[in-house]
């Protein structure tokens, strides 16, 4: 009974994670955000599931089986996202910058820029 309510708690916790993992996806604006956010949602979102599983299994081959695939995706899913995000900006894919115009500067991330020095 313990073990269910415990495996039940990781499972909707999990679910919560890939939830705003689907949203971040819609909501944020650019490819670099959109990956960031999505691959530490999945990460997490996708191992809290397995750990209810494993979990709610007990001490069986199952839940052997269900560990090692949690390490797979601790390790695989960053890496791959790192990756996807470099190719991307290797090939030229700009960064989202907020621009905003007030008072002829406008405001970057990095550093205020007149509108005159363009």
């Amino acid at each position: 009974m313990i073990t269910t309510i415990i495996a039940a708690v990781f499972i909707v916790g999990g679910l919560f994670f890939l939830t705003v993992s689907s949203i971040g996806i819609i909501r944020l604006p650019d490819f670099y955000s959109r990956t960031h956010g999505v691959s530490k949602a999945e990460t997490l979102g996708s191992m809290l599931m397995l750990t209810g599983l494993a979990v709610y299994h007990g001490f069986e081959v199952a839940s052997f089986k269900l560990i090692l695939i949690m390490v797979f995706i601790f390790f695989a899913s960053p890496t791959a996202t790192h990756i996807i995000a470099r190719a991307a900006f290797r090939a030229g894919l700009q960064p989202w910058v907020l621009m905003r115009k007030k008072e002829n500067v406008f405001l970057t991330d990095k550093h205020n820029v007149s509108a005159t020095e363009e």
